[in-house]
């Protein structure tokens, strides 16, 4: 067993728990998978995304996106509050748990699944460190199992607040097979959040990825971090979107109050793999892609830092291949002005 594996208290690799539940349950129809078609879009700055096409997911029941069917807080449905038996992977760290793994019920990527917290905390209140240390532990402990055998990864994300593409209020990060997310139909795309290099602050360890047209920051990882250094990441992050997004060309102060009572003041979409985390800041859910009638509307969540996107509609879905200039229009409505405090753009 892995370091990473020992913390999340697992009797098994992680991977091969999240694969076989994933297989029992496809098989058992217990997971509704649905295929989705695939296109690659490129920005006008060279930034590389991967464009699905699922019609399927318009009849998906809204608000519902894993573990069970069982019970509700209130008059609001709540699938983390007690998951199904035939999607719940895991409740860790073991023995005294305060997160739950658990399939995603309505996947597009084989194997996706979710860790959500116990009590039922808010989905828009600042991560803890709990939250990051064991998404981080899983990401590790995905990653370390193949170290022998050839890279395997895992990408983490998390939405928060009204603006990023969340779907339910209970607390809880998604996570995708690098592996199952990419394709032989789209050859040309790459984890987005691996390119996001060049420097955006002189003295702090912000970087991002210029081609890429909207607001977002990147802090690289080191193994071995606690979940208190990953935490501090994640802050560091979060003042820098809140302070693009609220206060563009004025100095980044390190204190900057990020939330209030618990709640951030700012809608965003997190990334994670094991090198790097990231972070959105979002000005609005969804885009209209012009010439793709009067309807449209793609909402666009935390797998934008993957560099992949997802239309339901088949003439989004055929206006975007036409015209990938309209990707740069659709990602600077939902988020906010590329930002930097850097004069000159340095890779590491």
């Amino acid at each position: 067993m892995t370091d990473s594996e020992t913390m999340l208290g697992l009797a098994e690799p992680l991977q091969r728990i999240v694969s076989r539940k994933f297989t029992t349950a496809f098989n058992a129809r217990d997971v509704i998978f649905s295929p989705t078609s695939l296109a690659h879009l490129r920005a006008k700055g060279g930034a590389s995304f991967q464009l699905r096409y699922c019609p399927a997911l318009k009849k998906k029941p809204q608000g519902d996106n894993s573990a069970s069917e069982k019970k509700s807080t209130g008059s609001q449905f709540d699938p983390f509050a007690d998951p199904a038996p035939e999607l719940l992977i895991a409740r860790i760290p073991n023995p005294k748990p305060t997160h739950a793994l658990v399939l995603n019920k309505y996947p597009v990527i084989h194997n996706h699944f979710i860790i959500a917290t116990e009590a039922n905390k808010p989905q828009t209140d600042i991560l803890e460190e709990d939250d990051v240390g064991l998404a981080y532990a899983c990401l590790r402990a995905w990653e370390d199992q193949d170290q022998k055998n050839g890279s395997s990864r895992l990408f983490a994300f998390f939405n928060s607040g009204e603006h990023s593409g969340a779907s339910q209020v209970h607390r809880h990060l998604q996570f995708l097979p690098v592996e199952d997310v990419a394709s032989s139909a789209t050859p040309e795309w790459d984890l987005l959040i691996d390119g996001m290099t060049v420097r955006a602050h002189p003295e702090l360890a912000l970087f991002h990825d210029p081609s890429i047209p909207i607001s977002h920051f990147s802090t690289p990882l080191e193994k071995g971090m606690s979940p208190a250094d990953l935490h501090r990441k994640y802050v560091l992050l979060m003042r820098a979107a809140l302070s693009s997004a609220q206060s563009p060309g004025q100095p980044l102060k390190e204190d900057l109050v990020i939330q209030r009572n618990g709640k951030t003041l700012l809608s965003y979409n997190l990334g994670m793999t094991t090198d790097r985390m990231a972070i959105c800041p979002r000005s609005q859910e969804a885009a209209a892609i012009p010439g793709a009638g009067p309807e449209s509307s793609v909402p666009v969540n935390g797998t934008v830092l993957a560099g992949t996107l997802m239309v339901k509609d088949e003439d989004e879905w055929i206006t975007l291949q036409g015209n990938h200039a309209l990707l740069d229009g659709m990602l600077t409505s939902i988020g906010y002005p590329l930002a930097s405090w850097q004069k000159s753009g340095v890779k590491i």
